[in-house]
């Protein structure tokens, strides 16, 4: 959707999709316009865990009881269910599904079990990313006259681009640019909390081949998962900065981090988005 900041404005139904790395302020940005209640707030992560990962991440939640005999015995007896427990406010069920690759004994998944979980959630975020219309028009029903797509991370990763041909269409892209000290500020977060993430293939052959030579490790099953995920973010920040700023040039626009940090109003962030227009 490309618009000045004038047929923006004119809009009866503003539709955005936020596009950005986790922590840069998207969900921020949609909780200060969404406040009054007539801005549909659509969670890309939260849609996948409740809807297309929902059955791997039960089966893996009950893999995870099986383990403990007590549980396990419950289980069998059907005396307790299982769910997903994905809230809009708790996706840490999406992580634990996703895992870190690396040694098992140490959390690690093998390399195997870790691409087949990767490849289903690439697969679930571009189904969710392609169930956007269709909330749009759901949103609309309930009254909500306004849409924000709070996208994950990951979504300059999808290798369908057809994807950001629908989300242009239907909404006005918005990339929140990382400045120099938020993107510090990113790394050094990961870097206390080592969280799952998600790698496109080939940059993930790439990342441990990389890390296997410089650690001097014979296999993947050797990685430290934690220690892995500290070393590969700051490649992994760098390698998707210019796919966001390709998206950005080709279907939307750009903000910056910093400015949006300066946000403190509903009419603050539009005034963002009208220089970002013009």
């Amino acid at each position: 959707m490309k618009l000045n900041k004038a047929q923006f404005r004119a809009l009866a139904n503003k539709r955005i999709t936020l596009l950005g790395m986790s922590g840069v302020g998207k969900t921020h940005l949609a909780k200060l316009i969404g406040h009054n209640g007539d801005w549909f707030h659509f969670s890309g992560d939260f849609h996948i865990g409740a809807t297309h990962l929902k059955d791997e991440i039960v089966d893996n939640i009950a893999l995870k009881m099986r383990k403990d005999p007590w549980l396990k015995t419950l289980l069998n007896n059907n005396s307790i269910s299982v769910n997903s427990q994905v809230t809009f406010d708790n996706l840490e069920p999406i992580s634990t599904f996703l895992g870190k690759v690396g040694n098992p004994e140490e959390g690690g998944l093998p390399i195997d079990e870790f691409a087949r979980r990767q490849a289903l959630f690439m697969a679930a975020e571009t189904k969710a990313m392609y169930d956007v219309p269709a909330f749009i028009e759901h949103a609309l029903n309930q009254g909500q006259e306004h849409f924000i797509n709070d996208a994950g991370g990951s979504l300059c990763e999808l290798t369908d681009n057809r994807v950001y041909e629908v989300l242009a269409e239907h909404t006005l892209i918005l990339y929140i640019k990382t400045s120099n000290a938020n993107e510090k500020m990113l790394i050094d977060r990961a870097q206390k909390r080592p969280k799952p993430l998600y790698y496109q293939t080939e940059f993930l052959q790439w990342a441990l081949s990389d890390y296997l030579e410089e650690k001097k490790l014979s296999y993947v099953a050797q990685i430290d998962p934690d220690d892995f995920v500290r070393w590969v973010f700051p490649k992994l920040v760098a390698n998707r900065l210019p796919k966001y700023q390709a998206i950005a040039d080709q279907f939307g626009y750009t903000v910056s981090s910093d400015a949006l940090y300066q946000c403190k109003t509903t009419d603050d962030v539009f005034n963002l988005i009208d220089e970002a227009l013009d």
